[in-house]
């Protein structure tokens, strides 16, 4: 079964074929970091033309590299939600013009759940259930996932993702947009040298708008410390209260696989920590680099496990900005 995936949900105009939710015949990708950098993160509006120039230019260039034609498509699925309303409206849009003009079933795909599904991708043998630490510019969960169309959310961030907090902090240190991979290139440079809070809450839930707010505070009382050691610091302050809880997921579940998904699991301190639990008997998968970031395969992929779980949508399928997983 060829799965067309459709993603536009922030700043990533992403097309892909994905053949039984596994196997990538084509994954094209047209990013605009390099408009949005300017402005120190990504403008709606803009965005959103932006899709609207390129959505239909990307599908050919997708659909070419597949080595098939858009005959070929058995499912054409795209994320509605959660991202950025005008951005999302476009894929959608184009996405269902392309299940009504070719006949093709149309499935809504849940953007969180497709940062999931990237992993089914990268590895083969994974089944469900497991339980997966989200980690991106708007969320931050630990989710259950107790079969491929199935989620349960044990915890979540009350205020800031893990995301945005790296995003905001490099803003603060001057180092530009997208902050995630700044702050993880600088820190290699410096050392944790810096005592910075630590948030307490009770259960599974994150907060790291304190950790934030502390290395911003510090920042405008004293604009001269050493970035490198900042980085360090705040890198090494904000994994361990997220490995914290995930050692308390795993202890309460008693499950033995952990999954990464979303863009903030291409950080490389982080996934140095996480590769630890293979010590404890715990297995960590986590997704290829080039599938950590928003991409059209992950959207296929999740697609074509709610397609075959007889998920269907018609015309009327709206986005919803603020689709929650379960």
């Amino acid at each position: 079964m060829n799965v067309l995936g459709i993603e536009s949900s922030c700043d990533e105009t992403a097309v892909s074929v994905v053949k039984d939710g596994r196997k990538i015949l084509s994954n094209v990708i047209n990013s605009q970091i390099e408009i949005h950098t300017i402005y120190g993160g990504v403008v709606p509006e803009i965005a959103s033309r932006n899709h609207i120039q390129n959505i239909s230019e990307i599908t050919k260039i997708a659909v070419k590299k597949a080595k098939i034609s858009l005959e070929d498509i058995d499912v054409i699925a795209c994320t509605y939600g959660p991202g950025l309303v005008g951005a999302l409206l476009v894929g959608l849009s184009y996405g269902k013009a392309l299940s009504y003009a070719l006949d093709k079933p149309l499935v809504g795909v849940n953007h969180i759940e497709g940062h999931i599904a990237a992993n089914y991708i990268t590895y083969k043998e994974l089944e469900p259930p497991f339980l997966c630490v989200m980690m991106s510019g708007g969320n931050t969960q630990i989710v259950h996932v107790k079969g491929y169309t199935e989620f349960e959310v044990l915890g979540r961030t009350k205020d800031d993702a893990i995301g945005e907090a790296f995003d905001k902090v490099a803003r603060v240190g001057g180092l530009g947009y997208p902050g995630g991979p700044k702050i993880d290139k600088m820190a290699e440079l410096g050392e944790a040298n810096i005592e910075l809070p630590k948030t307490h809450i009770d259960g599974l839930d994150f907060s790291f708008s304190g950790i934030k707010t502390a290395i911003i505070n510090l920042h405008h009382k004293n604009p001269n410390v050493k970035k490198e050691d900042l980085c360090a610091s705040f890198e090494k302050q904000i994994t361990e209260m997220l490995m914290e809880k995930v050692n308390m997921a795993i202890e309460l579940s008693k499950m033995d696989k952990i999954v990464l998904a979303g863009g903030v699991s291409a950080n490389s301190y982080i996934r140095r920590e996480f590769e630890k639990l293979n010590e404890k008997g715990i297995k960590v998968y986590m997704p290829d680099l080039k599938l950590c970031t928003d991409n059209a395969a992950m959207i296929a992929s999740a697609g074509y496990y709610d397609y075959i779980a007889g998920k269907r949508d018609d015309l009327s399928l709206n986005a919803v900005p603020n689709l929650k997983l379960d």
